[in-house]
């Protein structure tokens, strides 16, 4: 995924149009990182024993290029996944070099994780908001905030209706993390259709529709079949 105010001012490809990194799950070396038993014996606290790795990402954060489009809008993770029950999901998140205020550390809203899942969209942003940095509507702005500034290899683990984002990375470096979001095998997937997740399929079945050619023939969950990968245990019905 590449920034959109950097991607068109850069003429030679570089890390620092690059935002992130998604859908690492075939990479080994990357992939490693979803295997190791210092973070399942965490994970499985909330999956249980049967663990499928259904979302990986290595975020890169690049210096802002002056549009602000560095920072991530507050949102919940849940609003992507078509999978249930949200309680045996979580994500795991590693800072790999010193995340702080300044190069644009997680923020989290504590507690928001007992709530439901609200509605999102892109938020109107006057620099441009990145594809598919959906943000929340209607959250309370005044509710107590934490900044999440880590050292690196330090790990947060959450659960996906916390709200949370991201601020600019002000700096000149980057802020490099990487994360997998695992569930449950037993979790099953529901039908998004007519819930406030519409525009999210919407939007994913376009991207599939243009980069496959697969057309009506593809489903929001087939999708994310399609990257779960099994961790530990036996893959059941993800």
């Amino acid at each position: 995924m590449r920034d959109l105010a950097i991607i068109k001012s850069e003429f030679v490809p570089d890390q620092k149009a690059v935002s992130k990194l998604q859908d690492f799950q075939e990479d080994p070396e990357l992939f490693r990182y979803c295997a190791l038993p210092q973070i399942l014996k965490y994970v499985e606290c909330f999956t249980g024993p049967n663990i499928m790795a259904m979302h990986t990402m290595l975020i890169n954060k690049p210096p802002d290029a002056g549009k602000k489009t560095s920072r991530h809008p507050m949102h919940q993770d849940l609003h992507y996944f078509p999978f249930r029950p949200a309680d045996r999901i979580v994500c795991s998140w590693t800072a790999m070099e010193k995340v702080n205020r300044q190069n644009g550390c997680l923020v989290v809203l504590p507690g928001t994780h007992t709530g439901t899942l609200l509605e999102h969209d892109y938020p109107e942003w006057e620099g441009g908001v990145n594809k598919m940095y959906h943000g929340v509507r209607g959250y309370n702005p005044h509710h107590p905030r934490v900044h999440l500034e880590m050292e690196k290899g330090d790990t947060v683990f959450f659960h996906p209706l916390l709200i949370h984002g991201s601020g600019m990375n002000l700096t000149q470096g980057f802020r490099k993390a990487i994360s997998c979001h695992y569930a449950s095998a037993d979790c099953y997937y529901i039908d998004v259709k007519g819930t406030t997740q519409e525009n999210i399929e919407k939007e994913v079945m376009e991207i599939a529709a243009r980069k496959y050619a697969m057309g009506g023939e593809m489903a929001l969950k087939d999708t994310w079949a399609f990257r779960g990968r099994l961790v530990q245990g036996e893959r059941i019905s993800l």
